[in-house]
């Protein structure tokens, strides 16, 4: 059986809460710098805390033509624009039938659609506009880039929920090793602090209550979480086929070494309560990589602040890692990125190994004491080889990925 290609970064963008571009995020994520403010008043549904991004002029970055974009576009096309630099590439140099794009998308455009639904409301059909369509579609970030980077090789939008970063990633690594592409880039937007969204999450009692102090909301694995902070952003990589990489002299990020992905079959928003999609994800790009749970140094949690998500993850970690790896989620800093979460994740986990730190779990005070794992609310020093990020989404969609040292 022929080997399969390695596959490595040589590329990474964001833009989050946490700032616009890597070396923002990196540089509050690591110091563990909560980024969540008030946000739209739900009045009775007792939640108004959210992680938006700020200091973000799409006009400027993306010129006139950001005005016909929705917001998870720009910020989308953004974090491409800095990957793609990133990782070297022009794209007046390469050759656009063998790039593809795989972009993850929660609900899309909803900036766009909600208010255009109540421009209709109010002002009657004529009033709504013809932008509507294009603004809002859930593919309308892959097809965008598609346009922005001059890119005509396959191009796809996944949509695993809050899964659908790292589906993206791992489905940009298997074209790339099915020969399908020789670029792939690959990532997750999404822009949702609308308040029919942050209404509806709130009605589930999905998201915190905690107004009073929306600096220490956003609490993973901490015995007094109750709800997760709703975030935008967007992460994007740059993937090639190691070989292609350098024999092109590219600075290697890190190596996607493996990719598993599952389905709880269990609720539509609750995760098993034993973890065990979670478990067979992980278990899964454990087996892709041909690597143990005792190869992991790190693992950057999914930890959204939820109570079941979070005790669910951790029986799953814990049953597969025992004691061997060090766990934080990033969540503390950014909130919950939503679609995007997984790839934004999976670059911090490169950081992590890059700079040999494990970032801090921000707000962790007291842990929950049904929860066994090595997390610290501090900067932790560490040799990292080998990290993983672990996404879940709801539909009972869950993805792990593998990042090696480059």
């Amino acid at each position: 059986m022929t080997s399969r290609p390695e596959v490595v970064i040589t590329g990474r963008g964001m833009v989050t809460s946490a700032g616009v571009g890597v070396d923002e995020n990196w540089k509050r994520v690591s110091a563990g710098e909560p980024r969540a403010v008030l946000g739209p008043d739900l009045g009775v549904l007792g939640t108004q805390v959210v992680c938006p991004v700020t200091d973000f002029d799409a006009r400027m970055l993306l010129g006139h033509g950001a005005r016909r974009l929705d917001r998870y576009s720009q910020l989308g096309l953004v974090a491409a624009d800095e990957a793609v630099q990133d990782a070297g590439l022009r794209t007046d140099d390469w050759d656009g039938t063998r790039v593809a794009i795989v972009i993850g998308v929660s609900v899309g455009g909803m900036g766009t659609l909600t208010a255009q639904h109540v421009a209709m409301l109010n002002r009657g059909p004529a009033a709504t506009s013809p932008l509507t369509m294009p603004m809002s579609l859930v593919n309308m970030v892959a097809g965008q880039l598609a346009i922005h980077l001059s890119a005509t090789g396959p191009n796809l939008t996944v949509s695993t929920a809050c899964a659908s970063g790292a589906t993206a990633i791992g489905t940009a690594r298997m074209l790339l090793q099915s020969g399908a592409c020789d670029v792939a880039i690959a990532g997750a937007a999404d822009a949702s602090l609308v308040p029919l969204v942050l209404s509806a999450f709130a009605r589930m009692g999905a998201l915190t209550k905690r107004s009073a102090d929306p600096s220490r909301a956003s609490r993973p694995f901490d015995r007094d979480r109750d709800g997760f902070v709703a975030a935008e952003g967007a992460a994007i990589v740059v993937l090639e086929r190691e070989a292609d990489a350098r024999a092109r002299g590219a600075s290697v990020r890190g190596r996607v070494l493996g990719y598993g992905a599952s389905a709880d079959a269990h609720h539509v928003t609750s995760p098993h309560p034993d973890g065990l999609g979670a478990r067979a994800a992980i278990t899964a790009a454990l087996l892709d990589a041909g690597i143990t749970g005792a190869d992991v140094d790190h693992l950057n949690a999914h930890g959204t602040s939820t109570k079941l998500n979070d005790q669910a993850e951790a029986k799953a970690v814990r049953e597969v890692f025992g004691d061997g790896v060090s766990v934080a989620s990033t969540k503390g800093v950014t909130g919950h990125l939503l679609a995007a979460a997984g790839a934004a994740e999976t670059v911090y986990a490169s950081l992590s190994i890059e700079h040999g730190l494990v970032p801090p779990t921000a707000n962790l005070e007291n842990l929950d004491p049904e929860i066994d794992l090595d997390l610290a609310p501090v900067p932790r020093q560490q040799a990292i080889e080998i990290a993983m990020s672990t996404s879940f989404g709801f539909g009972g969609q869950n993805a792990a990925l593998l990042v090696g040292a480059p």
